[in-house]
């Protein structure tokens, strides 16, 4: 059975703070601050820009089985400010957008210029992230493939 989408207005700091959520001052901050950028589409585009650029020069290494998830995040991101794929629950833009933030922040749980550790607590956000929104992540994949797929009218 598929969820209702809950209106903007619904969304509560519960929807996106599961019990086992990754604790840290900075992954509350980055998911208060994603619930004001998935109601921004400009805000969102400028999102996608700086998380494409900073992908190019993080170490793909903590991520590993992470990685093609964390480009399907980035792909979301633009597809929905730019209003071609909206078919997302607002907890798991939410959830989607303060993972992207927490990577983003060098000054994280742990800071990203320490060697060897400086991106390990953001791999352990992306893993919750993409624990939390899975279904959302492969709907949207089997949505990229089908609009691909489609013959131009």
């Amino acid at each position: 059975m598929r969820q209702t989408r809950p209106s903007k207005s619904a969304l509560k700091k519960s929807d996106v703070s599961p019990k086992g959520a990754p604790r840290s001052p900075a992954f509350s901050q980055a998911i208060t601050n994603a619930r004001s950028f998935a109601k921004d589409p400009e805000r969102l585009r400028q999102l996608f820009k700086e998380a494409v650029k900073k992908a190019q020069t993080i170490p793909r290494e903590p991520f590993k089985d992470l990685w093609a998830y964390f480009q399907a995040m980035l792909r979301l991101i633009r597809a929905y400010y730019r209003r071609e794929y909206r078919n997302i629950p607002m907890q798991s833009l939410v959830m989607i957008v303060g993972a992207i933030i927490y990577i983003l922040n060098p000054f994280d749980l742990i800071p990203d210029w320490i060697a060897g550790l400086g991106f390990a607590d953001d791999a352990v956000v992306l893993a919750f992230a993409v624990r939390q929104t899975r279904q959302t992540l492969d709907d949207f994949m089997t949505w990229e493939i089908a609009s691909r797929d489609r013959p131009a009218l």
